[in-house]
């Protein structure tokens, strides 16, 4: 456990000098606005503030939802804090709001849902940590400038009084706002020995929002990043998630590998530095798939501009090569090789999702398309016949549409000329695809004779057997395309021959 720094003047005393030479940032007129605007753009905001000042508290608009309203983005649920108790919130929200629910209210924090807004209100904060785990021996604050100092980051601790409709900002988070930076209240190190997992929201914020830690987080998240053990792999996996998802997840990934929290989170993607040998050239592996992770970003939101982003996606351009590192071979020659790194790949992919807890049907996904994603570069100038096609088709499944973005953003050579030449021949499959698919319906291919005709035709009872005469005339049907019926049942036939099925009817 890292010491505690609550008593550290240096760091206390350099945050002032540098909050000195750089004088508070002031609201400008927009943002001023926009705070002033909250209580007429969100009605539920100003009968609140009425409720609970008639019940003389103060409420205020707290956290990420100011951060929000300022840059323009306030959304449908939205965090308030306030001095009054979990039990008197409760009985203020109760006979208003249309739904009330307390299961955060160990916390402090209830919940509430007024025509389309989504509110949480939690009294004020004061809470103290073991240093062992991030659970909180929970304490209620009565100023709202204690419960600003425990939050995680400047920019999320502003707040604006409704009463007045003034922004409080105690810790220039209006500032680092403007700057794009982020920085702490409190010392980084009393921050992070607090709840470790705020070094993951860093690298998610910076991936979110695209901000860039001040140096002294960024000291602190490298000498702490071994204080992550004491978080649960499901919140690392939540904000991992988010962090991929974000606007920017390239910043946030390469922050946590400069900071060594990935160690903790994905070490295969640390693993991806490869040392280069100037004798064994070879693309460097972890900027590559930082490349792809882009790439398939900016296919995904072509495809599809306004909708969500694809975690599915993402994981995979992002864990696309993790198998080089442990699959790498200097040839002969100064040639390099990652013989089946797909294969190991896509087992290692499992491994580490599974340590994430990652719900069983993204694990098969993503480890499907990791699997997957080399198959294409045997079709070189359009060799494949038409039944490796339908297997390419038949394997991907409904994976498909994701397998094309992340083969096509898998094609990142400097040779603009092999690069064009890639992108041409992928087109010309996907054109082949869509050819066989239309005179065949690829995606319901199934065999030409189904589990009762195969029953009946060889008098056989259901069992394995069956299932393996279905597989065997699934593959044909991949082979050689749709069968007449009499040359489905001589194939089933023959079939039964070679492995010594007596055919009813039959010498």
């Amino acid at each position: 456990m890292a010491p505690s720094t609550r008593d550290a003047p240096d760091e206390t005393d350099l945050r002032a000098r540098e909050r000195e030479a750089q004088p508070s940032a002031q609201p400008t007129e927009a943002q001023r606005s926009a705070v002033a605007e909250l209580v007429e753009a969100a009605p539920v905001v100003a009968e609140l503030a009425e409720r609970f000042a008639a019940a003389g508290h103060r409420l205020y608009l707290v956290g990420g939802s100011v951060r929000d309203a300022l840059l323009g983005r306030l959304g449908t649920d939205l965090d308030f804090t306030t001095a009054a108790r979990p039990e008197r919130v409760r009985e203020l929200l109760d006979g208003w709001a249309e739904t009330v629910w307390d299961t955060g209210i160990e916390f402090g924090t209830l919940g509430a849902y007024k025509r389309g807004t989504t509110v949480e209100i939690t009294t004020f904060r004061a809470d103290s940590y073991d240093g062992v785990t991030r659970n909180p021996e929970v304490a209620f604050g009565d100023t709202i400038e204690g419960d600003l100092l425990r939050r995680d980051f400047t920019v999320n601790a502003m707040a604006v009084e409704l009463g007045a409709r003034e922004l409080v900002d105690l810790h220039d988070g209006l500032a680092d706002l403007a700057g794009g930076r982020l920085d702490t209240p409190a010392t980084p190190q009393e921050s992070f020995a607090d709840d470790p997992l705020r070094m993951l929201r860093a690298a998610r914020f910076a991936a979110q929002l695209g901000f860039e830690p001040a140096e002294r987080v960024l000291a602190a998240m490298r000498e702490m990043a071994d204080e992550l053990a004491r978080i649960t792999p499901e919140r690392i996996q939540a904000e991992l998630s988010k962090l991929l998802c974000g606007r920017y997840p390239r910043k946030g990934v390469e922050l946590l590998v400069e900071t060594g929290l990935a160690e903790h989170v994905l070490p295969e993607v640390s693993a991806m530095r490869l040392e280069i040998d100037e004798h064994h050239q070879h693309k460097d592996v972890y900027e590559h798939s930082l490349v792809v992770l882009e790439q398939a970003i900016d296919l995904e939101r072509a495809a599809d501009p306004d909708g969500e982003p694809d975690l599915v996606l993402r994981l995979a351009a992002l864990l696309h090569d993790i198998g080089k590192p442990g699959t790498r071979r200097f040839e002969p020659g100064g040639g390099v090789s990652f013989h089946h790194h797909e294969v190991v790949g896509a087992k290692m992919a499992r491994k580490r999702l599974r340590a994430l807890r990652y719900s069983k049907e993204i694990v098969g996904q993503v480890c499907e398309l990791v699997y997957l994603h080399l198959r294409f570069h045997g079709y070189g100038d359009g060799q494949w016949t038409d039944s490796a096609v339908r297997r390419y088709v038949t394997d991907a499944g409904p994976l498909l549409p994701r397998l094309h973005k992340l083969v096509r953003a898998d094609c990142t050579t400097r040779n603009k000329r092999k690069a064009n030449a890639l992108q041409r021949s992928y087109d010309d499959l996907e054109e082949r695809i869509e050819r066989i698919a239309a005179e065949e319906d690829l995606a319901r291919v199934r065999p030409d004779l189904d589990g009762n005709e195969i029953m009946r035709l060889l008098g056989l009872p259901p069992g394995p057997l069956v299932g393996r005469a279905w597989k065997h005339l699934k593959d044909a049907r991949l082979d050689r395309g749709p069968m007449e019926h009499e040359d489905a049942v001589a194939e089933l036939h023959r079939w039964a021959a070679e492995q010594g099925v007596e055919v009813p009817g039959e010498a």
